[in-house]
């Protein structure tokens, strides 16, 4: 053989290897009748309980929809399956997890980690390789002010996460002959993303209704102790306590003001539904509000599963332990699944780029809310809500037209 002949041989082979691995890839992931997704997310570390439920949400979403006639495309139906990795609450993990779900896995469609952190790290991932990646558990709004093109969040931003408590907050004072400037607010967030862009939309209600700020501190970034926080509480005697620290800051907050015997009249910690306070700390959280992305009592429907309510059933005989209610981070996890189905089925395609179009043309009605992005990326279609612990259970309390029962205040912890 000629050294030209060679040369062009070889060539030839490195050709044929790399239209294969790029055929490959440009498909990823469709296995036969299956198409694979894609997550990080996190098993273990802190944000493990609520990375559990949201991996509860997925695998209900995708039973359902498999359950229920799949996925058409192209004339052929299919089904999903998810291909998962524990990030360990590691942002830096994630980020090194997501890319290996796209080059060693060859999955390009993506359902998201469980926090905001961990999708700040994500996401430059997803846009180096243009892949789209819809979550279920990042609700930063700084997150989508970068330009990204391949995120896309069904839940409320941060900022709105207390917006229902700090409106109730200055209702009952007002009901109570105070003026805005004497209600006073004690605030606690996590040194995060997420929280610290709670804490923004927070001060701009507050700031909004004419309220105080007496105390505005971070949590510590191991989330296990806020003794310091709760002793100038005590001595300060705020009216309202507000606490951002997803599901390991709301057991502690829980766990602490029960230690401490803190009476603040108005307490609204966010993730006290999935870190199941109710169960760890009985009668000392009751009165407790807990903003929600998601209630039980919306009247939007759609072709899966129907009705919030009957979700909330089927999940229940589902997974074990969600007996005192369904936290929202299921539910918006099997909602993000819906919108991939959705995707598919409007774009036709497997191709990526096709995808993220029809994804970002999504506007639904689900069970879970209605799902409509922004060129950003995230849903304008919702709002929050509201559930208080009454009795030993989560009732919703705001809005008002879905609410099961009228607020309690001031709470009485017992």
């Amino acid at each position: 053989m000629t050294m030209r002949n060679a040369i062009l041989s070889t060539f030839a082979v490195g050709v044929a290897a790399f239209t294969l691995s790029y055929s490959n890839f440009a498909n990823a992931k469709v296995e036969g009748d299956t198409i694979v997704l894609g997550s990080a997310i996190s098993f273990t570390g802190k944000y493990s309980t609520s990375g559990i439920h949201t991996k509860n949400g997925y695998t209900m979403g995708v039973d359902f929809i498999n359950e229920g006639g799949g996925i058409k495309v192209g004339g052929k139906t299919y089904k999903f399956k998810v291909t998962y990795y524990d990030d360990e609450s590691s942002p830096g993990r994630t980020a090194l997890l997501v890319e290996k779900l796209i080059k060693e896995n060859g999955i390009q469609y993506l359902l998201g980690p469980f926090s905001s952190t961990m999708s700040v790290a994500a996401a430059p991932v997803t846009e180096k390789y243009k892949t789209p990646m819809i979550m279920a558990g990042s609700a930063s709004r700084s997150l989508f002010s970068k330009g990204y093109s391949y995120i896309f969040t069904v839940l409320s931003t941060a900022e709105q996460y207390f917006r229902s408590s700090v409106a109730l907050a200055a209702e009952i004072g007002k009901k109570n002959g105070k003026k805005p400037s004497d209600v006073t607010v004690a605030m606690a967030f996590e040194d995060d993303v997420f929280s610290q862009d709670v804490r923004v939309g927070v001060t701009e209600d507050i700031k909004r209704h004419g309220l105080t700020i007496v105390i505005d501190e971070k949590l510590p970034r191991d989330l296990s102790d806020m003794t310091s926080t709760l002793t100038k509480v005590k001595s300060l005697k705020p009216d309202v306590l507000l606490v951002s620290g997803h599901s390991k800051g709301a057991a502690t907050a829980a766990r602490q003001i029960k230690e401490m015997k803190i009476k603040t009249p108005f307490v609204a910690i966010s993730h006290c539904e999935a870190s199941k306070i109710i169960n760890k700390f009985g009668g000392a959280v009751e009165g407790i509000l807990c903003p929600t992305q998601w209630v039980e009592t919306l009247v939007t429907t759609g072709k899966y599963f129907g009705s919030a309510d009957f979700f909330e059933k089927v999940f229940k005989d589902k997974f074990q332990g969600y007996n005192k209610g369904v936290p929202y981070q299921a539910a918006q996890a099997a909602a993000a699944v819906l919108v991939w189905k959705d995707a598919f089925e409007r774009a036709q395609s497997f191709d990526t780029e096709k995808l993220r179009a029809a994804i970002s043309e999504t506007d639904i009605e689900t069970f879970y809310g209605n799902i409509k992005f922004s060129k950003a990326g995230n849903n304008i279609a919702k709002g929050m809500f509201l559930r208080q612990i009454q009795e030993g259970v989560l009732y919703v309390v705001a809005p008002e037209n879905l609410a099961i029962k009228s607020v309690v205040y001031p709470r009485k912890p017992n």
